[in-house]
């Protein structure tokens, strides 16, 4: 049996050196010098004199076939045909003469990529899946994004902002989602209900009674037949129960509401990661453009970059201020819902990437 060379790694994040830019490669961490020329342009400069600009764009997440071909063409008329996604589904092209940085960004503009998202600006929306590919969604994570992100465009392709300002989406709240400085959530505010008729014929129960994670969940006789019931005592309504039996609906368009939740950092520049939290629930989800979702996420922005001092995080700039100034500033109500009284969460969380107990 002939040795396999090239074993696939279907776990973990993938090799990046195949596709890294050839003066990238040569100078992977050689560098001594960068800095940031324009929004949506970064520089770097390596010991022996090696430069490279990298130029970021706006792309959706989900992409055809089409615009694939438009990115990847453009890679080879403008750019030295290298470039890479981030995180948060942006796409960066590398060059090594900067006089091929205007015509790249002309020609990322004119085909309808926004250049911008470095820096002190708002970033892409980090989102899920939504209604195109989970089983689970409360909503569609995809167009709520598209709809907020032509709201924030300018502050996209702008640096004006205090400091970076990463946004995500989640279309439910246990599947997706992450630590941003605004984050969108889709809740669950009724307990799922159950088509008992079909149950036994869909369902493992056993596997849906595991499923619950506060054990709301338990085998039950209705008109004759197995199936399900749920505690709404312990329910959460969270929607863990629904992908594996479907008969339990979750989604309702009256009672699946939006939330808004600020201050979460992943990183430990300055300040230590910190969770965010909830300033604004019972949100209408209203597509296809989520106008109450935009207007209270400008808001929020619109205070911050108004009273947040240079350099500071969406979180620092709370802490500054206070939690009462935060919600005096941008208007939005103070209820019992904001107060967090859960027994386990400690003071400080464990949040930092430091080891201490």
């Amino acid at each position: 049996m002939a040795e396999r060379t090239h074993e696939t790694i279907e776990s973990g994040a993938p090799d990046p050196m195949p596709y890294m830019h050839p003066v990238m490669k040569d100078n992977y961490g050689k560098w001594v010098f960068h800095s940031h020329p324009k929004p949506g342009v970064l520089y770097h400069r390596a010991e022996n004199g090696a430069e490279v600009w990298t130029v970021k764009a706006g792309t959706q997440r989900q992409m055809d076939h089409y615009t694939i071909l438009k990115l990847a063409d453009i890679a080879d008329q403008f750019a030295d045909g290298y470039v890479r996604f981030t995180t948060r589904a942006n796409i960066e092209y590398m060059v090594t003469d900067n006089s091929k940085v205007e015509p790249l960004i002309k020609a990322l503009t004119d085909n309808g990529f926004p250049v911008g998202g470095t820096a002190n600006s708002v970033s892409m929306i980090a989102h899920t899946q939504g209604w195109l590919h989970c089983d689970i969604p409360g909503t569609d994570a995809s167009g709520a994004v598209k709809a907020l992100m032509d709201e924030l465009y300018e502050e996209f392709i702008k640096c004006e902002m205090p400091n970076r300002v990463k946004l995500s989406t989640s279309c439910c709240e246990i599947n997706c989602g992450g630590q941003a400085d605004i984050a969108i959530v889709i809740q669950h505010t009724k307990p799922p209900k159950i088509n008992h008729d079909l149950v036994a014929n869909v369902c493992e129960r056993p596997s849906v009674v595991a499923r619950c994670p506060v054990a709301a969940i338990r085998p039950a006789l209705v008109n004759g037949k197995p199936s399900l019931e749920v505690d709404e005592k312990k329910c959460i309504c969270c929607g863990a129960c629904f992908p594996p039996c479907p008969p339990m609906q979750i989604n309702d368009p009256e009672f699946s509401k939006f939330a808004v939740w600020v201050g979460g950092k992943n990183s430990n520049a300055r300040s230590r990661p910190t969770f965010h939290k909830l300033v604004a629930s019972g949100i209408p989800n209203n597509p296809p453009r989520w106008p109450e979702v935009s207007e209270i996420v400008k808001t929020i922005l619109g205070a911050y970059k108004a009273d947040g001092r240079p350099w500071e995080r969406m979180n620092d700039w709370i802490d500054r201020i206070g939690w009462p100034a935060f919600f005096e500033k941008t208007g939005l109500p103070f209820t019992k819902y904001h107060i967090d009284n859960w027994r386990g969460g400690r003071n400080s969380l464990n949040a930092s990437a430091h080891i201490r107990f």
